[in-house]
């Protein structure tokens, strides 16, 4: 992972894999704001929504710095390959790309319970002017799954494959806090820094939630941790995270 700047978006972003980046941050005198819709929207339509929303606060498209959706199932490997392909020509449609590299980071759940009929937007992130220039940076750190090697979507990276135990899950979870930390160093960045950590999945996590995670991270347990029952994107796959540090976070009726 490197950490490239993207200065029509004033934010910096490590770099992922084709459909993402693997997080982003802001550049000094800005800030990433977090939008959530009350009710997502189909993820077009939510683009649009998107759209609307940075002119009325005169930024750029390029400013759009972090997305998160949601799927009506879990996909295959090659089901989530071809949804990705559409997402990126959206971002190839909208020059969000920097020499065919995409800055943008993403998480792709889908809920275990009330799912949406098709892809849909929930929330996004953006960059504006900092109200307080000298505050600590803000950062989005992308959805990562139980996989050994995030740039391999493919069945020979899960870690565990088709294992539900405790001690399975405890492994997936150790592996996907790995990658949490790892891209968080890659943003120059740490747990202290941390305002949200959020767990995607639709197993028990209570025997885990201690030992691999809150005693992992340090004084960012002091905010919790918000569980959503879901499913990552990839039907392998049963656990995914993802964090932000964030200041300012606003939610519209979608």
């Amino acid at each position: 992972m490197t950490l490239l700047e993207n200065p029509g978006g004033n934010y910096r972003f490590l770099t992922g894999i084709a459909p993402y980046s693997a997080g982003v941050v802001a550049m000094a005198g800005y800030e990433i704001v977090r939008v959530t819709l009350q009710t997502p929207l189909p993820y077009r339509q939510g683009f649009d929504l998107i759209d609307r929303h940075l002119a009325s606060l005169d930024r750029p498209r390029q400013a759009l710095c972090a997305v998160e959706l949601r799927l009506p199932q879990p996909l295959t490997f090659a089901g989530f390959n071809a949804f990705n392909a559409e997402y990126r020509t959206l971002l190839t449609e909208w020059a969000i790309l920097l020499d065919d590299v995409n800055p943008v980071a993403r998480t792709n759940i889908a809920p275990a319970l009330h799912p949406p009929s098709e892809p849909a937007l929930y929330a996004f992130s953006y960059t504006v002017v900092s109200a307080d220039p000298l505050a600590p940076p803000t950062f989005v750190v992308a959805g990562a799954g139980d996989l050994r090697d995030q740039a391999q979507l493919s069945a020979a990276a899960v870690v565990r494959p088709g294992e539900t135990s405790a001690h399975a899950l405890r492994e997936k979870a150790s592996a996907v806090m790995g990658e949490m930390t790892a891209r968080l160093l890659g943003l120059q960045m740490d747990w202290s820094h941390v305002t949200a950590v959020d767990v995607y999945t639709a197993q028990p996590i209570h025997a885990i939630l201690r030992t691999e995670i809150l005693e992992q991270i340090g004084a960012a347990a002091a905010h919790g941790v918000h569980w959503y029952y879901s499913h990552p994107p990839i039907a392998d796959l049963i656990f995914e995270m993802d964090l932000r540090g964030i200041r300012q976070e606003v939610r519209v009726r979608g």
